[in-house]
C-alpha cells in the first residue's frame, strides 16, 4: 500500500468512525468481508457470535457488514434494535438452497423428526426448524437429540455429512444444499497442495466439499492425520494463535486469511483455492458502508411471528449443556 492510499484509508476510517457515533451504531464484520472493512468495523466474527454481541451492545442501531441472513439473524436476537444491512443485494447461496415451503414439504414426509438448521439459513426456514447450529457446534447439537428421534439437517451436505460421521447417526437426513464457494474448493487440489507443501497444517472448514475426503485421506495415510484439522472460522482463529506450524494452508472464502494473518503472523498463511470468493461478501465496499452510515440505508425488518418461532430454535440452540433440549 502506498503513502497515498493509506491515507485515503485512514480518511475514510475516520469518517466511518465519526458517522458511526452520530448514528450511534457499532459496526460489526463477518470474518470474509474485505480486509478494510475488517479493519474498520468494532468486531469481527462469525454470523452468529456477531448476532449474539448484536443482542448485548448497547448500540441502538447495528450495522452488519456481511450477507442478507445474517442481518436477519442479528434483528432475530435484537428485535428492539435497528438493524442495517450496508448491501441489501448480498445474499447467500447455501440459505438460498432451501425455503420455508420446501421445509415443510420435508417435514410432513417425516413427522416427529426433529429439524436441525445451520444458521446459515432465512428467518423463515430457522422459524420451521427446532434448532439452530454452527458450523463450531452442529456435532454437539445432534449429538444431543435422543437417538430415537429422527433428524431433519439442513440446508450443508458437507457440514451434514461431517456431523453424520463424527456421530455414527444412521437416522439422520441431509439436505442436499451447499455453498458454492466451498464446494468449489476440491479434494484434488486440497492434496495437491498438500503433498507439495509437507510441513503445512491443513486448515478446512467443514462446509468445503473436500471435508470429508480430506478425512478419509487422512485415514489412509495420503494426508497427514497430526496435521489435518476441520475447523470453523472460529476454531482456525483459536488453532492460528497455537499453532507452531511455518505454514498453513487454509480450505474456506479467502476472506478469512486476513484475520488468520493478525493472529498469528509469524504463519504463512495460504488458500488451498485462491479463487475460493464469495462475489455477495465483497459486495460490501467502502463506498457502501459510507453510504449506508450516512443515509442508514437498508434496514432489514422480520415479521414479529416468524422472528419469535426463529429465535426459539436460536435460543435452543444456545442453551445445549444446560438443559433437556427437544421434549418427546
Amino acid at each position: 500500500m502506498t503513502s497515498a492510499e493509506r491515507a485515503s484509508q485512514e480518511e475514510w476510517a475516520a469518517e466511518v468512525r465519526c458517522l458511526a457515533a452520530a448514528r450511534d451504531a457499532v459496526i460489526l464484520a463477518h470474518n470474509y468481508q474485505l480486509p478494510e472493512i475488517q479493519d474498520v468495523a468494532d468486531h469481527v466474527g462469525d454470523s452468529l457470535a456477531l448476532s449474539r454481541i448484536a443482542a448485548a451492545s448497547p448500540a441502538t442501531t447495528i450495522v452488519f457488514a456481511g450477507v442478507y441472513f445474517m442481518a436477519e439473524t442479528a434483528k432475530i436476537l435484537a428485535p428492539e434494535k435497528t438493524v442495517l444491512i450496508p448491501e441489501p443485494r448480498a445474499g447467500c447461496s447455501l440459505a438460498d438452497s432451501i425455503d420455508a415451503d420446501q421445509l415443510r414439504r420435508w417435514k410432513a414426509e417425516h413427522p416427529g423428526a426433529v429439524v436441525v438448521a445451520y444458521v446459515n439459513t432465512s428467518a423463515e426456514v430457522k422459524a420451521e426448524s427446532d434448532l439452530c447450529c454452527t458450523s463450531a457446534n452442529a456435532v454437539e447439537i445432534v449429538a444431543g437429540i435422543p437417538d430415537e428421534r429422527e433428524v431433519l439437517f439442513l440446508p450443508d451436505q458437507f457440514l451434514g455429512a461431517h456431523v453424520q460421521r463424527t456421530t455414527q447417526r444412521h437416522n439422520m437426513h441431509i439436505w442436499m444444499g451447499e455453498c458454492h464457494v466451498h464446494a468449489g474448493i476440491s479434494p484434488v487440489e486440497l492434496r495437491d497442495k498438500a503433498l507439495a507443501s509437507p510441513a503445512s497444517e491443513l486448515f478446512i472448514h467443514p462446509e468445503c466439499g473436500c471435508a470429508t475426503p480430506a478425512l478419509w485421506l487422512s485415514g489412509t495415510g495420503d494426508l497427514p492425520a497430526e496435521r489435518t484439522h476441520v475447523l470453523s472460522t472460529g476454531g482456525m482463529l483459536d488453532r492460528a494463535r497455537r499453532t507452531h506450524a511455518p505454514s498453513v494452508l487454509v480450505a474456506t472464502e479467502t476472506g478469512m486469511l486476513h484475520q488468520l494473518r493478525r493472529a498469528n503472523p509469524s504463519v504463512v498463511w495460504e488458500p488451498v483455492n485462491a479463487k475460493a470468493e464469495c462475489v455477495y461478501m465483497k459486495m460490501t465496499t467502502r463506498e457502501v458502508l459510507l453510504r449506508c452510515l450516512r443515509d442508514g440505508t437498508t434496514e432489514v425488518e422480520v415479521d414479529v411471528e416468524v422472528a419469535a418461532r426463529a429465535r426459539r430454535a436460536v435460543e435452543a440452540m444456545i442453551a445445549v449443556g444446560t438443559s433437556s433440549l427437544v421434549a418427546e
